[in-house]
């Protein structure tokens, strides 16, 4: 399934992607919740409940009609991994970071939540803005200490993010995370995926291109620390729960670390893309207060 929240007609709901429709789940099964979060949390039957709606359902919209929403507006944790693909530790390292000994994990505080298309902020106190595509894993079980052989079991899908980052306040402070945090800087989307539609996992290209120029691309099995052990080494140390966000790192060829560096200005359009999942596009533009 793809599993979209959307805007129509003055209403947000919940549905599913069937080919240029969208289906609203709980208006054709008034058993299901009425937010992504809740459906996540019910479980597996409650989504094979969602999944067997037929395509041809009366409650439906035209796709193009509808204003796709981030999927999960309010997840309780948006994490994410830095330094995690070959190709980038090595350009990050021409900019001063230091290459890290295991995996490093940092918050993307849940206010930065952002919609597939939404417009993103350039900050009143940063010209430092860069994008960075990433494959986003959503978390579908409640669970802790995750064996890495169990790890996939715990997937409710995947989405497209932009790791948005204030690079003079990212690289600040140690922790990374108010840099990694303003306000609009997690645009995630266009919808969630669900791992039977993912065919080859090893075969995801992710790109990202600024105003029409190809930035990044790469593949996801070039992640130093793989979707397995990210949900092990992060579920040793406190509880996963359904509607989690984990942001599994980027390719190179960030801003930053370009010569000289290229960062984002208003006007500026970001469209992160990954094989097999779908696209995002986002729009820089001044910050408006």
């Amino acid at each position: 399934m793809k599993l979209v929240t959307y805007f129509f007609d003055n209403r947000t709901s919940i549905g599913k992607v069937e080919g240029d429709r969208v289906i609203d789940l709980p208006a054709n099964a008034p058993s299901l919740p009425a937010t992504m979060r809740e459906l996540l949390q019910a479980g597996a039957d409650v989504l094979a409940i969602a999944e067997a709606i037929p395509a041809s359902a009366a409650h439906a919209h035209p796709l193009a009609s509808v204003k796709l929403l981030a999927p999960l507006p309010n997840p309780s944790k948006f994490l994410a991994i830095g330094m995690n693909y070959k190709k980038h530790v090595e350009e990050a390292t021409k900019v001063g970071v230091k290459t890290p000994p295991t995996q490093v994990w940092f918050n993307k505080q849940v206010s930065c939540i952002n919609g597939p298309h939404g417009d993103v902020h350039l900050p009143k106190v940063s010209d430092k803005l860069d994008y960075e595509v990433e494959l986003c894993v959503v978390i579908g079980k409640r669970c802790r200490h995750v064996r890495r052989e169990d790890a996939r079991s715990v997937i409710a899908g995947y989405m497209v993010c932009n790791d948005v980052s204030v690079r003079d306040w990212q690289l600040a402070t140690p922790t990374m995370t108010v840099g990694k945090s303003f306000d609009t800087s997690g645009p995630t989307g266009p919808w969630i995926v669900t791992p039977d539609e993912i065919a080859d996992f090893d075969a995801l290209r992710l790109r990202m291109w600024v105003n029409g120029e190809l930035r990044q691309d790469d593949f996801a099995n070039q992640m130093i620390h793989d979707i397995d052990a990210q949900i092990a080494y992060l579920s040793a140390a406190f509880t996963l729960e359904p509607g989690d966000l984990l942001a599994t790192g980027t390719p190179s060829g960030v801003g930053v670390a370009m010569d000289p560096p290229s960062y984002l200005k208003a006007g500026d359009v970001m469209r992160a893309e990954i094989e097999g999942i779908g696209a995002i596009e986002n729009r820089v533009v001044p910050e408006p207060f």
